[in-house]
């Protein structure tokens, strides 16, 4: 099963500041909630995990992302991260480019664009579910993406960024996950 994403995260720091961080790919990672690289096999290509827990259901993926191209002048950075699930029921494939920009109103904006492949019992969730996971993922993932940008600035606020860094989650929290799914049904339900 495939699933299309396509996000955009105002950034409250400098474009020089995002795009220098995106190219950071462990601390990239560390904002994904349960994912970190685990080791770097050359300049393009690391190897990671990412593991969640959902009630008492944990998935855990192992896998390889390898960096296609990095575009200084468009500040754009393309990756193909492949994994299999540890117990070998699912495998996951996503091909990503991400790129920083000035949005419209001024603010810096990280921009992402994703096809995520699923196989296995993974997939058995639906494009529907699919879609309500990685929101709920992205959006945690997107306020540490950018704490962590306004961190490496200065100032009142960088210092600030930097406590909320030390103290982001390293796992999705499961409850909050659960909730946002189960309020994404009902709002599906009755279009509200």
């Amino acid at each position: 099963m495939k699933v299309d994403l396509d996000k955009v995260f105002e950034i409250d720091g400098s474009e020089k500041n995002t795009w220098t961080f995106l190219q950071d790919i462990p601390g990239v990672a560390s904002c994904m909630p349960g994912a970190e690289i685990t080791e770097q096999v050359d300049a393009n290509n690391y190897k990671g995990k990412v593991r969640a827990k959902v009630g008492p259901a944990t998935m855990s993926f192992e896998g390889d992302i390898e960096i296609q191209e990095i575009n200084e002048e468009n500040k754009s950075l393309h990756f193909i991260g492949k994994g299999q699930d540890t117990k070998g029921t699912s495998a996951a494939e996503m091909d990503l480019t991400a790129s920083v920009r000035k949005g419209e109103s001024g603010a810096t904006e990280l921009v992402g664009v994703a096809t995520v492949t699923v196989t296995g019992k993974v997939a058995n969730f639906g494009g529907r579910m699919m879609t309500q996971v990685a929101d709920q993922i992205l959006n945690q993932f997107g306020k540490n993406f950018a704490n962590n940008v306004v961190a490496m600035g200065e100032g009142e606020s960088a210092e600030e960024a930097a406590k909320v860094v030390a103290e982001q989650p390293k796992e999705l929290n499961g409850l909050a996950f659960a909730w946002s799914i189960f309020v994404g049904y009902l709002k599906s339900l009755f279009g509200k």
